[in-house]
Protein backbone atom coordinates (compact mmCIF):
# COMPACT_ATOMS: atom_id res chain seq x y z
CA UNK A 1 0.00 0.00 0.00
CA UNK A 2 1.46 3.35 -0.93
CA UNK A 3 1.70 6.08 1.70
CA UNK A 4 -0.90 8.34 0.03
CA UNK A 5 -3.56 5.62 0.46
CA UNK A 6 -2.55 4.45 3.94
CA UNK A 7 -5.09 4.35 6.78
CA UNK A 8 -2.85 6.74 8.74
CA UNK A 9 -3.06 9.29 5.93
CA UNK A 10 -6.87 8.91 5.85
CA UNK A 11 -7.02 9.70 9.58
CA UNK A 12 -4.98 12.85 9.07
CA UNK A 13 -7.08 14.04 6.14
CA UNK A 14 -10.35 13.38 7.99
CA UNK A 15 -9.28 15.62 10.88
CA UNK A 16 -7.03 18.14 9.12
CA UNK A 17 -9.88 20.64 8.64
CA UNK A 18 -10.05 21.03 12.44
CA UNK A 19 -6.33 21.80 12.91
CA UNK A 20 -5.88 25.49 12.19
CA UNK A 21 -3.24 28.14 12.52
CA UNK A 22 -4.14 31.29 14.44
CA UNK A 23 -4.75 33.46 11.37
CA UNK A 24 -7.17 31.00 9.75
CA UNK A 25 -8.90 30.31 13.06
CA UNK A 26 -9.49 34.03 13.67
CA UNK A 27 -10.95 34.38 10.17
CA UNK A 28 -13.33 31.48 10.76
CA UNK A 29 -14.33 32.71 14.22
CA UNK A 30 -15.20 36.10 12.75
CA UNK A 31 -17.40 34.44 10.18
CA UNK A 32 -19.04 32.17 12.76
CA UNK A 33 -19.77 35.11 15.08
CA UNK A 34 -21.41 36.98 12.19
CA UNK A 35 -23.64 33.90 11.75
CA UNK A 36 -24.64 34.20 15.42
CA UNK A 37 -22.76 31.11 16.59
CA UNK A 38 -21.85 30.87 20.27
CA UNK A 39 -18.09 30.32 20.58
CA UNK A 40 -16.72 28.20 23.41
CA UNK A 41 -13.03 27.81 24.23
CA UNK A 42 -10.95 25.68 26.54
CA UNK A 43 -7.26 24.99 26.76
CA UNK A 44 -4.86 22.46 28.15
CA UNK A 45 -2.15 19.91 27.59
CA UNK A 46 -4.40 16.90 26.86
CA UNK A 47 -1.34 14.65 27.08
CA UNK A 48 -2.89 11.23 27.71
CA UNK A 49 -6.59 11.39 26.85
CA UNK A 50 -8.77 9.73 29.51
CA UNK A 51 -12.48 9.70 30.46
CA UNK A 52 -12.04 12.88 32.52
CA UNK A 53 -10.91 14.74 29.40
CA UNK A 54 -13.81 13.36 27.37
CA UNK A 55 -16.38 14.45 29.98
CA UNK A 56 -14.72 17.87 30.21
CA UNK A 57 -14.78 18.37 26.43
CA UNK A 58 -18.35 17.13 26.06
CA UNK A 59 -19.54 19.50 28.78
CA UNK A 60 -17.57 22.32 27.16
CA UNK A 61 -19.21 21.64 23.79
CA UNK A 62 -22.65 21.71 25.44
CA UNK A 63 -22.05 25.38 26.37
CA UNK A 64 -22.33 26.63 22.79
CA UNK A 65 -22.19 25.94 19.08
CA UNK A 66 -18.46 25.81 18.32
CA UNK A 67 -15.77 24.35 20.60
CA UNK A 68 -12.23 25.57 20.06
CA UNK A 69 -9.55 23.69 22.00
CA UNK A 70 -6.22 25.45 22.47
CA UNK A 71 -3.49 22.87 23.05
CA UNK A 72 -0.18 23.74 24.68
CA UNK A 73 2.85 23.20 22.45
CA UNK A 74 5.56 20.85 23.67
CA UNK A 75 7.77 23.78 24.74
CA UNK A 76 4.99 25.40 26.81
CA UNK A 77 4.19 22.05 28.44
CA UNK A 78 7.84 21.67 29.47
CA UNK A 79 7.76 25.20 30.88
CA UNK A 80 4.55 24.55 32.84
CA UNK A 81 4.93 20.87 33.81
CA UNK A 82 8.66 20.16 33.75
CA UNK A 83 11.20 18.42 31.51
CA UNK A 84 9.56 14.97 31.57
CA UNK A 85 6.38 16.22 29.92
CA UNK A 86 4.66 16.00 27.55
CA UNK A 87 4.43 12.26 26.99
CA UNK A 88 2.87 12.70 23.53
CA UNK A 89 4.05 15.26 20.99
CA UNK A 90 1.91 18.34 20.24
CA UNK A 91 0.81 17.26 16.76
CA UNK A 92 -0.22 13.84 18.05
CA UNK A 93 -2.21 15.39 20.92
CA UNK A 94 -3.89 17.79 18.48
CA UNK A 95 -4.79 14.95 16.08
CA UNK A 96 -6.39 12.90 18.85
CA UNK A 97 -8.49 15.89 19.94
CA UNK A 98 -9.44 16.64 16.33
CA UNK A 99 -10.79 13.10 15.98
CA UNK A 100 -13.37 13.72 18.72
CA UNK A 101 -16.90 14.60 17.59
CA UNK A 102 -17.24 17.28 20.29
CA UNK A 103 -14.31 19.39 19.04
CA UNK A 104 -14.69 21.82 16.15
CA UNK A 105 -11.26 23.45 15.92
CA UNK A 106 -7.85 22.81 17.47
CA UNK A 107 -5.12 25.43 17.82
CA UNK A 108 -1.60 24.89 19.15
CA UNK A 109 -0.38 27.74 21.35
CA UNK A 110 3.10 28.26 22.71
CA UNK A 111 2.59 30.82 25.44
CA UNK A 112 2.68 29.95 29.13
CA UNK A 113 -0.99 31.03 29.45
CA UNK A 114 -3.85 31.25 26.93
CA UNK A 115 -4.46 34.96 27.60
CA UNK A 116 -3.25 36.12 24.16
CA UNK A 117 -5.43 33.51 22.44
CA UNK A 118 -8.48 34.54 24.49
CA UNK A 119 -7.89 38.24 23.78
CA UNK A 120 -8.09 37.51 20.06
CA UNK A 121 -10.93 34.96 20.03
CA UNK A 122 -13.11 36.72 22.63
CA UNK A 123 -15.18 33.61 23.34
CA UNK A 124 -18.75 33.75 24.56
CA UNK A 125 -17.81 31.05 27.08
CA UNK A 126 -14.46 29.83 28.32
CA UNK A 127 -14.46 26.45 30.08
CA UNK A 128 -12.01 25.54 32.79
CA UNK A 129 -11.57 22.76 35.31
CA UNK A 130 -12.65 23.07 38.93
CA UNK A 131 -9.02 22.72 40.04
CA UNK A 132 -8.51 26.27 38.68
CA UNK A 133 -11.92 27.63 39.72
CA UNK A 134 -13.61 30.97 39.15
CA UNK A 135 -10.40 32.85 40.00
CA UNK A 136 -8.43 31.19 37.19
CA UNK A 137 -5.87 33.17 35.24
CA UNK A 138 -8.24 33.36 32.23
CA UNK A 139 -11.18 34.91 34.14
CA UNK A 140 -10.28 38.63 33.88
CA UNK A 141 -9.66 38.39 30.12
CA UNK A 142 -12.84 36.43 29.44
CA UNK A 143 -15.01 38.75 31.56
CA UNK A 144 -13.40 41.92 30.14
CA UNK A 145 -14.54 40.77 26.69
CA UNK A 146 -18.12 40.06 27.87
CA UNK A 147 -17.63 36.30 28.02
CA UNK A 148 -18.61 33.98 30.79
CA UNK A 149 -16.62 31.34 32.60
CA UNK A 150 -17.98 27.81 32.95
CA UNK A 151 -16.36 25.52 35.49
CA UNK A 152 -16.36 21.74 34.98
CA UNK A 153 -15.89 19.50 38.01
CA UNK A 154 -13.29 16.77 37.75
CA UNK A 155 -14.21 13.13 37.70
CA UNK A 156 -12.41 11.63 40.70
CA UNK A 157 -9.66 9.19 39.85
CA UNK A 158 -8.84 10.55 36.40
CA UNK A 159 -5.73 12.64 35.78
CA UNK A 160 -2.82 12.42 33.42
CA UNK A 161 -0.40 12.83 36.33
CA UNK A 162 -2.11 9.91 38.10
CA UNK A 163 -1.83 7.75 35.00
CA UNK A 164 1.86 8.58 34.65
CA UNK A 165 2.48 7.68 38.32
CA UNK A 166 0.54 4.45 37.90
CA UNK A 167 2.71 3.30 35.00
CA UNK A 168 5.83 4.34 36.91
CA UNK A 169 7.33 6.85 34.58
Amino acid sequence: MDKANSPENDAVSSTAHKLLGEKELLRRVGSLKREGKKIVTCNGVFDIIHPGHISFLEEAKAQGDILIVAVNTDSSVKENRGPSRPINKENDRARVLAALACTDYILLFGEKTPISFLEKIKPDVHVNGSEYGEACIEAPTVKKNNGKLHIVHRIPGYSTTGIIKKIGR
